[in-house]
């Protein structure tokens, strides 16, 4: 408790010395309605659930209705999302340029073929009326994830039942993005990629070694490539990108899960149900004022401070809500796009997906995944990634910052959850727009991983 206490106290003297004592817009601001009776500055709990019935999803509303989730209700308003010069400009371009095929593919209007680069949002106009509306609203949102740049982490993934803590797994993750990135930031792509990921397991002991590498191609018929290794085995092993519906080391996260949605758009039939105001979870402090992003040495940038506080129930003596709730985190009302994905695949795992997408910033918020006899069956819930400035203030880059991270992969059947993303310690590598060696990504090192 007492680590928790000090956690708090630094938290407090840090943002009254960024930001001073709230100001009378400031409490003014708290005072704004999200639903009637719920107001900025209230805590959604037990005791007041129903009245936010119209804005979660209903198996999300559940945990507030049975005291398992409790959070405070922020302002996050619509017109403060931060994009660097460049990209707005190319996402003007883009409003007149762009279209998408019948497969779902983005092409260019003019000569019906695929862009040789993409950047900036590439459908900012959505007409609810549109029958292609549901995958350029997908689109829209990996460009807007593309746009921090390529990545790497060491993670703490936490498989989760309601007894607390079933399984820790220290990973370390490479991200390389060959569209959506900056100008500045691009990379040479001989073939003809749209990202590479590595990840790589530094613990427990038996799992230690074990890695997994997926190459993404822009082309729409051309399946990923994915290779692993294990250290039991010795061996480099292509595997099957078929299976990017299962979970990563038996987790509830899955290779499609990614970011929030991560599955190849055109092996989705999509169709845009409506938009609604909703809630989602938010860092209290990275939508009320700005976050110091840090350079990291060699290049790129560190966008979590080490102002990282437990963020979910299982760290905290005594809560008794589910482990995996979002203790420290925030909601925030948010217009959303809500978008159905259908997999090509009837092998799929999942028979249906409900998306729901934030209609300004295009970050996702909640990922439903259904069987395919209709069963309400999982949930990924996402923390909003909100830009902040680094760099020089005349030149500005804008880039996703925080103070905490929280992501929930919740298997509704299993009663149990896997959260990741989290800082495996308060300094643990959370780099953007870092440069990284493609021999990272060559499958026959996979080895070097394992020794």
């Amino acid at each position: 408790m007492h680590h928790r206490v000090v956690w708090i106290g630094l938290g407090v003297a840090w943002l009254v010395a960024l930001y001073g004592t709230p100001t009378r817009s400031a409490l003014a601001e708290q005072a704004e309605e999200v639903a009637p009776g719920l107001r900025v500055g209230d805590y959604l709990d037990q005791s007041n659930a129903h009245l936010a019935k119209d804005l979660l999803p209903p198996e999300i509303l559940k945990h507030y209705e049975k005291g398992e989730y409790r959070n405070r209700i922020v302002a996050y308003p619509v017109g403060t999302a931060k994009w660097e010069r460049s990209f707005l400009e190319a996402t003007e371009k883009n409003a007149t340029t762009l279209d998408v095929d019948e497969r779902g593919t983005i092409i260019e209007k003019a000569t019906g073929k695929q862009p040789d680069f993409y950047y900036g949002i590439p459908f900012p106009n959505i007409d609810p009326k549109d029958p292609k509306a549901g995958v350029k609203i997908v689109w829209n949102q990996f460009l807007a994830y593309w746009y921090g740049g390529s990545s790497y982490n060491r993670t703490l993934v936490a498989m989760l039942s309601r007894r607390g803590l079933d399984r820790g797994i220290v990973a370390d993750g490479w991200f390389q993005f060959y569209d959506g990135v900056p100008p500045k930031y691009r990379q040479p792509n001989p073939n003809r990629l749209q990202s590479q990921f590595l990840g790589v397991t530094k613990s427990p002991a038996d799992l230690q070694g074990t890695s997994s590498l997926t190459w993404r191609f822009r082309d729409p018929q051309k399946r990923d490539s994915v290779w692993a290794y294990v250290p039991a085995l010795r061996r480099v092993r292509a595997v099957s990108p078929a299976n990017r519906s299962d979970g990563y080391l038996g987790s509830d996260i899955s290779g499609d899960d990614g970011f929030f949605f991560d599955g190849k758009p055109e092996d989705f039939e999509f169709k845009l149900v409506g938009k609604r105001d909703a809630l989602r979870i938010v860092d209290p402090n990275a939508v009320s004022g700005p976050i110091p992003i840090t350079p990291v040495p060699g290049g790129g940038w560190n966008i979590v401070t080490d102002l990282n506080p437990p963020t979910a129930g299982f760290w905290l003596p005594g809560w008794k809500g589910v482990p995996w709730a979002p203790t420290d985190s925030a909601l925030a009302k948010r217009p959303m796009w809500i978008v159905e994905a259908v997999p090509r695949d009837k092998y799929y795992l999942y028979g249906r997906i409900e998306l729901w997408i934030d209609a300004e910033t295009w970050d996702g918020a909640w990922n439903r995944k259904f069987s395919w006899n209709g069963e309400l069956v999982h949930n990924y819930q996402m923390q909003a990634r909100v830009n902040h400035m680094a760099g020089d203030p005349k030149d500005p880059e804008w880039l996703p910052a925080s103070t905490i991270i929280w992501a929930c992969a919740e298997n509704i059947k299993l009663d149990r959850a896997t959260l990741g993303g989290l800082r495996s310690d308060p300094q643990a590598p959370t780099y953007r727009r870092v440069p990284l060696d493609p021999s990272l990504f060559d499958p026959m090192t996979l080895t070097r991983y394992g020794k």
